[in-house]
């Protein structure tokens, strides 16, 4: 931040400040405070909406991955259930 120079001749309701331009440079953080402030809740909404399609495709991969290791289960058990009838013919 910024900052002016404190003087002994402060004017009433200045903060102690004297006129050296104090003000300019206030006004002037506050708006890049306040435009840092937007982007920074931007980024957090990001980030918690990246988090939360991250948790659902880990989920839905999670899931693929159950149903096609059940599947190769049952590829393996039809194919030794043919082997055996095979075997037994």
């Amino acid at each position: 931040m910024r900052r002016a120079g404190l003087g002994d001749a402060a004017a009433a309701g200045s903060y102690g400040y004297t006129n050296s331009g104090y003000s300019v440079y206030e006004e002037e953080n506050d708006r890049l405070t306040e435009s840092l402030r937007t982007k920074v809740s931007a980024i957090k909404s990001l980030s918690i909406e990246i988090g939360t399609e991250v948790k659902n495709q880990n989920k839905m991969l999670s899931e693929m991955g159950h149903s096609e290791g059940q599947d190769e289960g049952m590829g393996i058990t039809l194919a030794c259930s043919e082997h055996k009838a095979e075997s037994k013919a």
